[in-house]
């Protein structure tokens, strides 16, 4: 595997999870426009696309390989509960 393919396999095992905590940040701030109107969208968005990036690795090492619906599963309940702390929980 050369280097540009290793670019690719890692962007596209990494894009479900920046993709989900982007969307999902987005739509929060849509969603509960006064409730989120204070804090910025990258304040929600990167902690959000952290925890699903970390979540979708957790899953290739702990079921041995990626895209499992549990993996997914985790992933979007780790986003949610992450949105959850940065825009309405004790982490505010």
């Amino acid at each position: 595997m050369g280097p540009l393919d290793a670019i690719w396999h890692l962007s596209n095992f990494f894009l479900p999870a920046l993709g989900l905590g982007a969307l999902a940040a987005g739509l929060a701030k849509l969603l509960w426009r006064r409730e989120l109107a204070a804090i910025p969208y990258r304040r929600l968005a990167w902690p959000a696309c952290a925890a699903c990036a970390a979540v979708v690795l957790a899953g290739l090492v702990l079921l041995g390989r990626d895209g499992k619906m549990a993996t997914y599963a985790a992933m979007v309940a780790a986003c949610a509960l992450t949105l959850w702390w940065r825009g309405f929980g004790p982490g505010r």
